[in-house]
């Protein structure tokens, strides 16, 4: 069944796997990959981190390949294979020239449906995620983004750690991958997104081959909502040298109507611009940090807010309190239309830059029609955004980022 998406195009698969197709026309460079609707929320308290554990152990051997052919298959012709995992996605990709098409998609689907699990690669590889933790655990930002969605996602599986813990990483089985896998599988719920200078008739003669031969299975599985935050504010002495700091809410789901707006009103306060309000006020007028960043990560059901900054320790009381101050100022002082309309450019300039990325390109086509059925254009987003207005933002600033509805976690040096 195939179907067009203005820009992009679309066909299922008789097993429900759905392939999703972006023409290029000015790269020899081509990107393809899975997107699996199954992550860290999706594991049982006995499975912690299989999710992630399972992304390394996809490269450790399939039943027609070892770990050194998978490594060695698109890197030895100037490819690059890799994978992710997050709380709702776990993603097998890559990205090559264009003639090794067929190529990547064999080698995708081996790793993504045939993995084999070899024990001694198993043990292999929990060393190094042991390592992982580890190295994540000495670097403070990272570890205090993690604990910090634990605090506000407390008793639910959106707070687990991605990596798991050091002692579910230490049991994982054979046996425990496949249940999980098994568990978690819905061909319908799984995209093959694919960008490059082909059209998908030409793609469709190289994929289906792979795609259409693999069992289709339906399973039962329903995510449990998020529906008990409380505001907490929790300090924790480390053995570091600067004090760190994050604070946050609960935000817009993937779903809600006002998450663009939203997105445009995190970015103006913190995004990743050199010009946001929190950067211009904490770093560049009082030279009290060296990164000071908003973000807002949205999920199926929920979402989040966190602000982040390190600090020296006696600076910590000034730098939260400019932080809260600039929340207010969104919250009492409307946009002018020259701020507004300054507030747009910059979120469309972002996205276009991010779209000219083929490999992100892919990956959103994969993940937005996974989460959302549907797939907006860059010129609808623009639209989205043009009629976004001052009063919008104002009142979401109000709706949204109230301060008693803030957590805090910091971290003080000992």
């Amino acid at each position: 069944m195939q179907k067009v998406l203005r820009d992009y195009e679309v066909f299922q698969f008789p097993n429900g796997l759905r392939l999703v197709h972006k023409q290029v026309t000015n790269s020899k460079i081509a990107h393809c990959g899975f997107v699996l609707d199954m992550g860290s929320r999706d594991e049982t308290d006995a499975e912690l981190g299989i999710a992630h554990f399972w992304e390394h152990m996809a490269f450790k051997g399939t039943s027609k390949r070892k770990s050194f052919h998978i490594l060695n298959s698109l890197e030895s012709v100037g490819g690059e294979l890799n994978a992710y995992t997050t709380k709702e996605k776990v993603c097998f990709y890559a990205s090559f020239l264009d003639n090794y098409y067929s190529k990547a998609v064999e080698l995708l689907t081996d790793i993504t449906f045939n993995s084999t699990f070899p024990e001694k690669e198993i043990e292999k590889e929990r060393t190094v995620i042991l390592e992982e933790m580890s190295m994540y655990l000495d670097a403070p930002d990272d570890a205090i983004a993690d604990e910090f969605d634990a605090q506000v996602f407390q008793n639910h599986t959106l707070g687990n750690n991605i990596l798991g813990t050091t002692e579910s990483v230490k049991r994982f089985t054979k046996a425990n991958f496949q249940q999980f896998i098994a568990q978690n599988t819905d061909t319908h719920r799984i995209i093959f997104a694919s960008v490059g200078n082909f059209t998908l008739a030409e793609v469709l003669k190289m994929v289906s081959k792979h795609l259409i031969d693999i069992p289709e299975v339906h399973t039962v599985r329903e995510r449990k909502p998020f529906t008990t935050y409380k505001p907490t504010s929790v300090q924790k002495k480390k053995p570091i040298s600067q004090a760190h700091a994050t604070i946050g809410c609960l935000a817009p789901a993937i779903s809600d109507a006002r998450r663009l707006p939203y997105f445009m009103l995190i970015n103006l306060l913190g995004g990743p611009a050199m010009n946001t309000r929190l950067n211009m006020s904490l770093r560049e007028k009082y030279g009290l940090v060296y990164a000071v960043e908003a973000s807002y990560t949205p999920y199926i059901d929920t979402g989040m807010t966190s602000i982040y900054f390190g600090t020296e320790k006696q600076q910590l009381n000034r730098a939260t309190d400019l932080v809260l101050k600039e929340i207010k100022k969104l919250q009492t002082d409307k946009l002018g239309i020259i701020q507004l309309k300054q507030t747009k450019d910059q979120l469309k300039g972002q996205l276009a830059m991010a779209e000219e990325n083929n490999a992100n390109l892919m990956l959103m086509l994969g993940k937005s029609l996974l989460d959302a059925e549907k797939i907006d254009s860059l010129d609808e987003v623009f639209q989205q955004i043009e009629a976004i207005t001052s009063s919008q933002l104002l009142e979401m600033a109000n709706e949204l980022l109230q301060i008693d509805q803030m957590s805090t976690l910091t971290y003080l040096p000992e």
